[in-house]
């Protein structure tokens, strides 16, 4: 049944790995768990509904992914979506939460559009695979990034960004940092290895360590900023969900400006677009899953997924649900198939039962199957030309890959790679290198830098 649904064999997989994959890609992810209805809750929202919202929205979005398309991508509540939608749309715009899930549902649909007349397809395919591989690489060192954040390596300083002083605070942030470190050395150390399910172990180990840290007293949850890592079992309030479900729809357009409106759904869409494409360019990438032509096979089922994830998020009551980054540690696993996806999507399903023992999952524990995962995209640059013949293309693949960490944005990696690219290109007097698709994307990054 597997083998006809999934065609394990066709890409040199089995039911095992594809599962571990699965639970692994979960596990980097379940921070989301703990973080969106954090976020949300900023603006208004029920964070029990917002908990309940995200899971099934994640469970009906990667399963899309798995059957739709046979991918081992995940989806959920996008990081930075969320926080726009708290911050800059209710915060500081002033719309009410409902108004922002109706802007995220319309972008939805017209995703859902885009995506019946391949224009998402298209924009996919015109990329040069310079720019993919760069691609690949930038979101490798933005999730590292982002793990040595949530490890607490890296914090605010003066000179923006500086290692943490393990001796200050150390029963608390100290030992979590600590604990990260040893982390990401025990994951390398089984990875080279190979031991199966090495980033997983990693994951599982590191948590555990935490554990014995908090029960020998050690590591001291403060109740504020660090909670105790022993997980409860208690149930999530199902009723809540209806505090958020259908919300979308119940806006009083009289007390909305239309253009506005117009300017956040199209933030929404442009932001969601290039994550989506980043993603999948990347994650893909890394996976060995592009032709020889740089191309996707199975990319329209795919953004097809992420579209009708957006959609029912929306509606359920959570930002912009899309194709997560994380995915990228299933694959470093060795996922390969929609099972990899379908996996993953039942223990979101399952989230909703347990809920405090997945959101129980320390960031710091996550953080080393990042770090990891982001040395493996990383390596798609010895793939990258940089001899004086390619610098037209390398150059602009550079700049793709230093924004990415430094703007913490795939988007702003891509926008700046395509402008450079067309810009470099058209300069040096090699128009045929630029695919016709790449000038309007040019065109229209240039006038997102100038009117949002």
């Amino acid at each position: 049944m597997t083998e006809k649904l999934f065609r394990l064999g066709d890409h040199g997989t089995n039911v095992k790995t594809e599962i571990m994959a699965g639970i692994t890609t979960f596990m980097t992810m379940a921070y989301i768990l703990a973080v969106n209805p954090n976020v949300l809750s900023q603006a208004g929202m029920d964070p029990s509904a917002v908990l309940l919202a995200t899971c099934i929205a994640s469970f009906i979005g990667t399963v899309c992914m798995g059957l739709m398309a046979n991918l081992p991508f995940a989806l959920s509540a996008g990081m930075g979506l969320n926080a726009y939608l708290a911050y800059t749309v209710v915060l500081g715009y002033g719309y009410t939460w409902q108004t922002a899930l109706l802007a995220v549902f319309i972008e939805g649909v017209v995703f859902i559009i885009l995506s019946l007349t391949k224009v998402r397809e298209a924009i996919f395919d015109c990329i040069p695979l310079a720019l993919k591989k760069a691609v690949s690489v930038g979101i490798g060192l933005f999730i590292c990034f982002i793990g040595l954040q949530n490890a607490g390596l890296a914090v605010d300083s003066a000179t923006l960004v500086s290692l943490i002083g393990f001796r200050d605070d150390f029963s608390t942030a100290g030992i979590c940092a600590l604990l990260a470190v040893i982390g990401t050395l025990g994951m390398a150390v089984l990875y080279i290895k190979k031991v199966p399910g090495a980033i997983l172990i990693g994951i599982i180990g590191t948590w555990v360590l935490g554990i014995i840290c908090e029960l020998i007293g050690i590591y001291k949850p403060d109740g504020t900023a660090y909670f105790s890592l022993i997980p409860s079992f208690s149930m999530t309030d199902f009723s809540s969900l209806g505090k958020t479900f259908g919300k979308c729809f119940d806006v009083d357009f009289n007390d909305v400006g239309i253009f506005n409106f117009i300017v956040v759904v199209f933030s929404f869409l442009f932001v969601d677009l290039f994550d989506t494409i980043g993603t999948l360019i990347g994650v893909s990438t890394k996976a060995g899953m592009l032709d020889k032509d740089g191309k996707l096979p199975g990319i329209k089922p795919a953004l097809m997924a992420d579209a009708v994830a957006t959609t029912a998020g929306a509606v359920l009551g959570t930002s912009t649900t899309t194709t997560f980054v994380e995915s990228a540690a299933g694959v470093g696993a060795g996922g390969r198939t929609g099972l990899t996806a379908i996996t993953t999507a039942f223990l979101f399903l399952a989230s909703t039962l347990l809920a405090p023992v997945f959101i129980a999952i320390p960031s710091f524990a996550t953080a080393p199957a990042l770090i990891l995962v982001g040395f493996l995209m990383f390596s798609t640059i010895t793939d990258i030309k940089f001899d004086e013949k390619s610098f037209a293309s390398a150059i602009p693949a550079y700049l793709c890959i230093i924004a990415m960490p430094l703007f913490y944005s795939i988007s702003e990696g891509i926008a700046l790679g395509v402008i450079s690219y067309v810009v470099i290109n058209l300069a040096c007097g090699k128009r045929k290198a630029i695919n016709p698709l790449m000038y309007v994307l040019a065109v229209l990054f240039v006038l997102k830098y100038i009117f949002l």
